[in-house]
């Protein structure tokens, strides 16, 4: 079963301005593909792409990028940006694509599979694919760490409070961790050339209020919210004024450095 999630515009709006993109995770991606797949890459197909970070670090790689995403109010976000001439977007659900059997060189799915109707979706990602094009799953937890100075681990334990008060409000379709979803996505995949990667370690120097903006574009964050959206804004207070007095400052647009820990999985279709 998929699930819909992230659709109004406001919540759209913020997902282009506190989500990060995954450029580390590009480079991947394209090593893992330049090594099996003929080039010249013609397609790119970023399903779930939301307001369109992922999709635009495709673009130098192919002659063309299609991001879709069953959102009007994603699809309509990402579209009002400046993006590259070979970038386009499309409005569909995951596990109905509207392209022909094995047209697509690269299927992408940043932080988006696991709300997918999983089986449905891998049986459409086999049919789109050409033979020799590649899958590429990615996401990651919850557990973001920020670096400032000698104070960082004071900092991660007004993070994890964060993380713990909004834990009641995770959708349990994805439990505690998505991770599991992924890795068993990854093992129902029958490609026998894939790799499942769990770690890769990203670092953004940012401002604090991105940091806390980012938080809650989260799908717990936003349930809080929809429930109780005063209690939703005493909580960010309350991590946002606790943060900054660990960290003797008086602004939320004080840089800090914040840790991201990614997980994905690659596949080539044989």
């Amino acid at each position: 079963m998929a699930v819909r999630l992230f659709e109004g515009k406001d919540h759209a709006a913020a997902y282009l301005q506190y989500r990060v993109a995954p450029q580390e995770l590009v480079s991947t991606v394209m090593s893992f593909m330049e090594k099996r797949t003929p080039k010249p890459f013609n397609l790119a197909l970023d399903v779930g792409c939301g307001s369109g970070q992922g999709t635009t670090l495709l673009a130098p790689y192919f002659a063309k990028v299609v991001g879709t995403d069953v959102s009007p109010a994603q699809i309509e976000t990402a579209q009002a940006i400046k993006n590259p001439p070979n970038v386009s977007y499309r409005q569909c659900p995951a596990e109905e694509l509207p392209f022909a059997s094995g047209e697509v060189d690269l299927l992408s799915a940043m932080t988006a599979a696991h709300w997918f109707d999983h089986q449905r979706f891998l049986k459409e990602a086999d049919r789109v694919l050409k033979p020799g094009g590649c899958l590429a799953l990615l996401s990651y937890t919850m557990d973001m760490e920020l670096e400032y100075g000698d104070i960082s681990s004071t900092l991660n334990d007004i993070c994890k409070e964060f993380y713990g008060a909004l834990l009641p409000f995770r959708d349990p379709y994805i439990g505690k961790s998505s991770k599991k979803i992924y890795l068993d996505m990854f093992n129902s995949c029958s490609y026998p050339d894939k790799e499942w990667n769990e770690c890769l370690r990203t670092k953004r120097n940012l401002p604090l209020s991105q940091y806390i903006g980012m938080v809650e574009t989260f799908s717990s964050y936003q349930k809080l919210k929809n429930k109780d959206p005063a209690e939703a804004e005493r909580l960010s207070d309350h991590i946002r004024n606790k943060l900054m007095s660990a960290m003797k400052v008086s602004s939320p647009e004080t840089e800090v450095t914040m840790i991201m820990h990614y997980f994905y999985w690659l596949a080539c279709k044989p």
